[in-house]
């Protein structure tokens, strides 16, 4: 699923908006989440998960084509840990559809 998908979903749901103002509330959305984990905060939505930026450690890596060992700096990245209430969601959708 796309931004666009995301966007054209929620336009279904609320006929009286214009997509153009669901996009433009989507973007600003992920550009507040975005924002907010640049200056090092994490973002937490209830039910959903935390996004949080996490240091990773430098390490050793191989050059899978060469076998020549590679230095692998440290750096940041974004991690996101789904909440409680989507793990269950999804582990439910995902039972019924064994099911089939």
């Amino acid at each position: 699923m796309t931004k666009r998908d995301i966007v054209i979903k929620i336009s279904d749901e609320m006929v009286n908006v214009k997509q153009i103002h669901i996009s433009a509330i989507v973007q600003r959305t992920l550009d507040i989440i975005a924002e907010s984990l640049i200056k090092g905060d994490k973002v937490e939505l209830r039910n959903f998960g935390i996004f949080k930026v996490k240091q990773r450690k430098p390490k050793l890596g191989r050059n899978p084509k060469t076998g020549q060992e590679v230095n692998i700096p440290q750096k940041k990245a974004v991690v996101f840990k789904a909440g409680l209430e989507m793990k269950e969601k999804v582990a439910k959708a995902g039972n019924s559809e064994n099911r089939k």
